[in-house]
């Protein structure tokens, strides 16, 4: 198999989209680590479903959880900071030369641990209250904004490697990711040079 099919709901109650993608996104985490999968189209339909995803939810979900008081402020910054974090670690994936060598293993295990970390936090502090705090109705009206979105960005092609690097690259100057490698603890701190 060369192409992985992206489901592409255009309605449903926004909590079960989003955990639908969940389970996506550890399904290609599952064939990235796998040497008889066909890596390379893994991490294409990672790539284009994680940034569709995320940025969706972003501009559709995240807004309005706070409008209806059922997320903090502080708890959608920190779903985007830690869509950003993913996004870099996606974004060293997607520089990866190959997909058979140890750099590329040591990056699908840095997406892999991002990502983890990210979905069981917005599953408990963002998810859940969307189910306990937010009507069915707006739910499924959340839903339909929230597809509707993530498919306009899916076909306008946000998972190539020029739009990743241009999301980590709003990321880092909007503050949700640390200056010119801050952190101190990248090695590859040319990787931004390229392109």
């Amino acid at each position: 198999m060369t192409d992985y099919e992206i489901p592409r709901p255009t309605d449903g109650d926004v909590v079960d989209l989003i955990l639908d993608d969940h389970r996506l996104f550890e399904a290609l985490l599952r064939d990235l680590r796998d040497a008889t999968a066909d890596r390379e189209a893994a991490r294409a339909a990672l790539s284009a479903v994680l940034i569709a995803h995320g940025e969706a939810e972003e501009s559709k979900v995240y807004s309005t959880l706070r409008r209806k008081d059922a997320i903090t402020p502080h708890e959608a910054e920190h779903g985007e900071e830690e869509h950003a974090e993913g996004n870099e670690a996606l974004l060293a994936l997607l520089e990866c030369k190959g997909t058979d060598t140890q750099k590329f293993d040591d990056a699908v295990e840095d997406l892999a641990t991002a990502l983890n970390h990210h979905i069981g936090e917005e599953e408990q502090t963002i998810l859940n209250p969307a189910r306990t705090e937010v009507s069915e109705e707006v739910r499924q009206d959340l839903g339909a904004q929230w597809a509707t979105e993530r498919n306009r960005l899916l076909d306008a092609g946000v998972g190539s490697l020029t739009s990743v690097r241009k999301v980590v690259a709003r990321a880092h100057r909007e503050g949700l990711l640390p200056a010119d490698d801050e952190e101190g603890d990248k090695e590859d701190g040319d990787k931004e040079d390229k392109g």
